[in-house]
């Protein structure tokens, strides 16, 4: 099985016809993920023709969803306009919706989360700033690689894409059940805890990598969760050991105040929750390794 993301996943591409949107398309098409259009309201009516394959182009996530049962949005609009499309998915009750855009204002964001809550969260929002998710042999929506691992028991929930590729890489002969990358950015849909659920809830994961980053308490948060409410053996690693006090780092999370937010807060948090914590990304693979020979 997979969580979120599987073989009966029917995904369109908000910004489908984009550089972006199109290079993307190709590839998740490529991995296997069935397609069924995509959305631009300028271009609607058309059809795109993507490696041999004839895409239709409709006029909004409604029609699209009316028109071929999609159940799943990967979203490339540009950040100014990624609000509004979000809000359009969720009007139309797309199951999930997968924000791959970055640089989107953080007004932007709460006002899209919260009009999910506000219409009942029958639309998933994963991200945004997230390469998205990806279930080996099944379906991959986003941006991650599909040829990097193959399907097996581990669950990865992270925050920070190109981490998330180099677990896979260095895991990739045990594989995964499906990864989902949260992204880092101080609002954002689907959680680390979110994932935690659905991965503990799912039969064919074993054990799960969680990958968090400096700033914030999304990682302490979640430590509470796992220590309540996990069975798995979970494997950790925190981003930014080395990061000074007050500096932001890369994703527009990260930003750590006194002793709150640091890696260190964040390890002793997992560890107390029985959170096995890697010191580099190497050494989380290894962690996983003895977990997994150990099951």
């Amino acid at each position: 099985m997979a969580i979120f993301l599987n073989e009966n996943s029917k995904v369109i591409v908000q910004g489908m016809t984009g550089s972006e949107g199109m290079k993307h398309t190709r590839r998740m098409l490529k991995a296997g993920t069935e397609i069924v259009g995509g959305v631009n309201p300028r271009k609607a009516g058309t059809k795109v023709d993507v490696d041999g394959v004839s895409l239709p182009v409709f006029a909004s996530v409604a029609e699209a969803m009316a028109e071929t049962g999609a159940n799943t949005s990967v979203v490339f609009v540009p950040p100014a306009f990624c609000r509004d499309a979000v809000i359009e998915a969720i009007d139309a009750e797309i199951e999930l919706a997968i924000v791959i855009t970055e640089g989107i204002p953080v007004h932007d964001s709460v006002k899209f989360w919260n009009y999910a809550e506000e219409k009942g969260n029958k639309t998933r929002i994963v991200g945004p700033n997230c390469p998205g998710i990806a279930s080996p042999g099944k379906s991959n929506a986003g941006i991650t690689p599909a040829d990097i691992t193959g399907a097996g028991p581990i669950g990865l929930v992270s925050k920070s894409g190109t981490l998330t590729y180099q677990l896979m890489y260095e895991l990739r002969d045990l594989g995964f059940s499906t990864s989902v990358g949260i992204g880092g950015d101080p609002v954002i849909g689907t959680t680390h805890i979110d994932c935690l659920k659905a991965f503990e809830e799912d039969p064919e994961t074993k054990a799960i990598v969680m990958i968090g980053e400096i700033g914030g308490d999304a990682e302490e948060r979640a430590a509470e969760y796992i220590k309540n409410h996990v069975t798995k053996p979970v494997v950790g690693y925190i981003a930014g050991f080395t990061a000074p006090e007050g500096k932001t780092m890369g994703h527009a999370g990260a930003i750590i105040s006194g002793s709150a937010g640091t890696a260190e807060s964040k390890k002793e948090a997992l560890e107390a929750a029985g959170v096995k914590v890697g010191k580099t990304p190497s050494e989380t693979a290894r962690l996983m390794r003895e977990v997994i020979e150990n099951l």
